[in-house]
């Protein structure tokens, strides 16, 4: 059932900007010579962005560190292939969450939890508020958040907006079966381990059957039965790397890991800070058509 009550946006700020990062010409600098073009980049997102929806419910949430996440206490390994963010890179982060603060945007950032834990939270709050989410990001990991009729999941800049059934139809299982899918298969962007000989097709396939993680170990020995390639193997191989898969679920899971609370997280744009963006700007050497977009948002011209 349709809700009269606003779309509530909520922006996973980290893959934007890493796209930035590796698409913009390194020219972009500031007037010290230190690169900007990651934040120049996020600036030309969040104004198409704004401009196009109008949102007046939409918070951005930055990933604060790749190694203290608690899911790094659960698994020292995870995003262990990932190298440390350059200083060039860090230093525009810190740029991106002043850039959304002087728009009005809430940020969200954490030192123990990821951007999609922080998402996770906002969207639950906000769902059981009554207002569908968006969740406005290229990550797969978050298309298990869709669980609302209104709910989706969009990659903005590539156009790409999915419902709950065209997440299913893109990745083969429902959303709310994305974490155990990841679970099954692991995350090589994140370092998870899954188990091995256990593919896309094939966790689809198991979970199109058993609809999850634990009603799969309960009735392993059904696997025998299924019409699947290799099912009969299958089932020493689970058994095998049933902790493996068990640990991989609690880093692949958005769920309950942040205790809820009863006031609402903030989503709402507040008033623009038009001077602080002129300060931000001037800092950053940006030109006056960039300049001028995003004053427009401030409502300042």
């Amino acid at each position: 059932m349709s809700t009269d009550k606003p779309v509530v946006h909520l922006i996973d700020a980290s893959i934007y900007i890493f796209r930035a990062w590796y698409s913009m010409p390194d020219a972009f600098s500031d007037p010290a010579g230190r690169p900007t073009n990651a934040v120049y980049g996020f600036a030309r997102f969040l104004c198409e962005f704004l401009e196009e929806t109008g949102s007046r419910h939409t918070a951005v949430a930055f990933d604060e560190s790749l190694a203290s996440s608690f899911r790094n206490e659960l698994y020292p390994d995870y995003k262990a292939n990932r190298e440390p963010a350059p200083p060039e890179l860090e230093r525009q982060f810190a740029w991106c969450k002043d850039l959304a603060r002087c728009l009005g945007l809430p940020v969200h950032v954490d030192d123990r939890f990821e951007a999609d834990d922080l998402i996770a939270s906002l969207a639950g709050c906000w769902r059981e508020r009554g207002h569908p989410v968006c969740v406005v990001t290229g990550d797969k990991d978050l298309a298990q958040l869709v669980l609302g009729p209104d709910d989706a999941w969009w990659d903005f800049a590539r156009r790409n907006r999915l419902d709950a059934d065209g997440v299913e139809a893109r990745f083969g299982v429902r959303p709310d079966q994305i974490a155990d899918y990841l679970a099954l298969t692991g995350d090589a962007v994140d370092n998870i381990p899954g188990v091995p000989g256990i593919g896309p097709k094939t966790a689809a396939a198991l979970l199109g059957h058993f609809r999850t993680l634990d009603a799969l170990y309960a009735r392993l020995d059904e696997l025998q039965f299924l019409k699947l390639r290799g099912a009969k193997s299958l089932i020493p191989r689970l058994r095998t790397h049933e902790e493996t898969v068990r640990l991989a679920r609690q880093l692949t899971g958005l769920d309950a890991v942040i205790e809820k609370v009863d006031a609402a997280p903030d989503v709402e744009r507040r008033r623009a800070d038009p001077d602080g963006m002129d300060a931000l700007l001037d800092g950053l050497g940006f030109g006056q058509t960039l300049r001028q977009r995003l004053h427009r948002l401030t409502g300042t011209v």
